[in-house]
């Protein structure tokens, strides 16, 4: 268990020798990229996800043309909506399949659906199959990170549905799928199972629940060494908060924005026990949205082993965490929409405007 801690965002150098700059993947603009994955049986690819629906392969760092898959004409459009995750199956060199997370049209509901590797290994056959389908309220809000956990089970970041302030406090609702990290088998005969530890399974609440009382964990990851689950956790006027995500914890929201009152102001903590984000950071110089990362565990820059990465919307600023402090790594013009990891544990950063960088060692 991590030790809960308050910070503001220190400049001072808290991790020696950790110097970053970011070099560009290739010199092509996405269109609204928000997700970059490896391709789990060939290390030469890099598969980006875009808002429009479309996912494309970069390969030996040169882009294929042709889309690995387009779905853009199932999807609700603008806001937060559209293509917001994906992930592969963890025997996918075998079984073909993965795993997509997206807001289709005629209602903007979320879908998680399966399609699986066709005969061409740089495209997905178009057959899909539906597993889940979640009512949404509004636009915004809708989580949207899918990954397979070290368990193998597959886990699903759910916003609280949106508007402001969750109006029909979803997330603090343990029978509604919103505000929560939901955590299912996919092995099963049936579309999904419910893993047999999982905490509501045998109690009042949604069984497909992991954690709850999240607001929009936007973008959540696994330390590959340890299997710790790392989420960034986004906040509604003040402040964003990093979570080490537990089973069957709840996380506070709407009762707590951070570790403050919210709604309601005062004596929020009367009536449940909540967990603490291990850190926190406010509104101040430009800042309004995490964009959680991962845990880096790669090769090319020692100093920041074990070090959680992540970074700010708004600010472009990416930050790195470790044991219970935090050092400005470098300050960006990108819209930073997400972080991304390459089969050998380097990371990757992405803007908004189509930007896809990796994160090297400073000269």
């Amino acid at each position: 268990m991590l030790p809960s801690s308050t910070w503001g965002l220190s400049r001072t150098p808290t991790i020696p020798d950790s110097s970053i700059e970011l070099q560009p993947v290739l010199k092509h603009r996405f269109s609204k990229p928000i997700f970059l994955t490896a391709s789990p049986d060939d290390s030469t690819k890099l598969f980006i996800v875009e808002q429009d629906g479309q996912i494309f392969i970069v390969k030996n760092k040169s882009l294929l043309e042709t889309p690995f898959l387009n779905i853009g004409k199932k999807l609700s459009k603008g806001n937060e909506q559209g293509l917001l995750g994906l992930a592969f199956h963890p025997d996918f060199p075998s079984n073909g399949r993965l795993f997509v997370n997206y807001t289709r049209a005629e209602d903007r509901a979320t879908v998680i659906a399966e399609y699986r590797k066709s005969s061409n290994p740089d495209q997905a056959a178009r057959e899909e199959i539906l597993l889940l389908v979640i009512p949404q309220p509004y636009g915004n809000h809708n989580g949207g990170m899918i990954a397979f956990g070290p368990d193998g089970y597959l886990y699903i970041g759910m916003g609280d549905g949106g508007s402001g302030g969750d109006p029909k406090n979803y997330a603090q609702n343990r029978n509604e799928l919103l505000g929560k990290l939901l955590r299912i088998d996919v092995n099963q005969k049936d579309t999904y199972g419910v893993p047999v530890d999982n905490p509501f399974l045998k109690e009042p609440g949604r069984p497909e629940i992991f954690a709850w009382g999240l607001r929009n964990p936007w973008r959540f990851s696994f330390d590959r060494k340890t299997g710790d689950l790392w989420a960034g956790d986004v906040g509604q006027d003040e402040w964003e908060e990093i979570d080490v995500i537990q089973k069957g914890k709840n996380y506070g929201w709407r009762l707590m924005e951070g570790t403050h009152c919210f709604n309601p102001v005062t004596n929020c903590r009367k009536a449940v026990t909540v967990v603490d984000p291990v850190a926190e950071y406010a509104h101040s110089s430009g800042r309004c949205s995490v964009t959680g990362g991962y845990v880096y565990r790669g090769e090319k820059i020692p100093a920041l082993q074990g070090t959680y990465l992540f970074g700010d919307f708004c600010s472009g600023e990416i930050w790195g965490y470790r044991d219970r402090e935090t050092q400005l790594l470098q300050s960006t013009d990108l819209q930073i929409s997400s972080f991304g990891e390459d089969l050998s544990g380097e990371i990757y950063v992405l803007g908004y405007g189509g930007e896809i960088s990796l994160i090297v060692k400073a000269p």
